[in-house]
């Protein structure tokens, strides 16, 4: 098996065709997918309509998995998969309420956030329901000298939900809401893997930056927010049935739409990836 790579776009992502996800792959191909991944950020694969069994094996090409935090939106015989359904979702003056709907990084507020989130893509609506992306690492990148000196040591806790966020998240019990996390994670953190820096925001978590005068922490944030959302740094997924696509928490931010008929069914199963501890880019 050889596999195709074709980059995205001249900043981040790759659609990797000439595989089979039903089937298992060998040793060398894991660690060429897996390089591929730390290198791209963004992995697409067309075509692989999976069992949930057959999703889970996929996923373990790249690690481990891990629980999903939502119990109510996981699979009854397979608590590993979550699913993302049109028929879960309020809605609001007739537009459906996605979760998702800001760029973020998934469960930042965790000691150990997911490495990698990944969807497949189960039913599709006729137009719209996009998935966003935004490389982080390159927006670090293109940073002043200054604004690069001026974050290099911040840190920011981040819990369930900000006081500022621009989103509503799931509304939780008093138990599930005692379960949930809260951690101080940095600014600037350096990818395990690649060591390459990248920004680390979540504005629907960030808790203000440690230090600094909450107004001030806010302004920073959400200037640091409106540089890396820029559409140079950006991969608009246009889904259809039957695509995987995987991403690396710690490279990229993505976002959801909700720019479809309410009416017709949007379905995808998630996974996530076991990380590890965050470390800052510099000490």
């Amino acid at each position: 098996m050889n596999l195709q790579v074709s980059p995205i776009n001249n900043v981040f992502g790759a659609e990797i065709s000439n595989i089979d996800l039903t089937r298992p792959v060998n040793d060398a191909i894991k660690k060429e997918l897996n390089d591929l991944f730390v290198e791209h950020a963004v992995l697409v694969f067309r075509d692989q309509h999976l069992t949930p069994p057959q999703f889970i094996e996929a996923g373990r090409i790249f690690g481990q998995l891990m629980d999903q935090q939502l119990k109510k939106f996981v699979l009854p015989d397979y608590p590993l998969v979550g699913c993302n359904s049109t028929r879960d979702l309020p809605r609001k003056n007739g537009k459906l309420q996605v979760r998702g709907e800001n760029y973020h990084t998934d469960h930042s507020n965790y000691l150990a956030p997911p490495m990698a989130t990944s969807l497949v893509a189960v039913e599709i609506p006729s137009y719209g329901g996009d998935t966003q992306f935004v490389d982080v690492r390159k927006a670090y990148d293109d940073l002043s000298d200054d604004m690069k000196e001026k974050i290099s040591r911040l840190f920011s806790k981040h819990v369930y939900e900000s006081s500022r966020s621009p989103r509503s998240f799931a509304k939780l019990t008093p138990e599930e809401y005692a379960a949930i996390p809260n951690v101080i994670q940095p600014i600037v953190i350096r990818h395990p893997i690649s060591a390459r820096p990248a920004l680390y925001l979540n504005t629907g978590r960030m808790e203000g930056i440690e230090g600094m005068d909450p107004e001030e922490g806010f302004a920073l944030i959400e200037q640091l927010y409106a540089h890396a959302t820029q559409s140079k740094y950006e991969y608009r997924h246009q889904w259809r049935a039957g695509d995987l696509v995987i991403w690396d928490n710690r490279s990229v931010m993505h976002q959801a739409n909700a720019d479809y008929d309410p009416e017709e069914y949007r379905y995808l199963y998630r996974i996530m990836l076991q990380g590890e501890k965050l470390e800052p880019a510099f000490n």
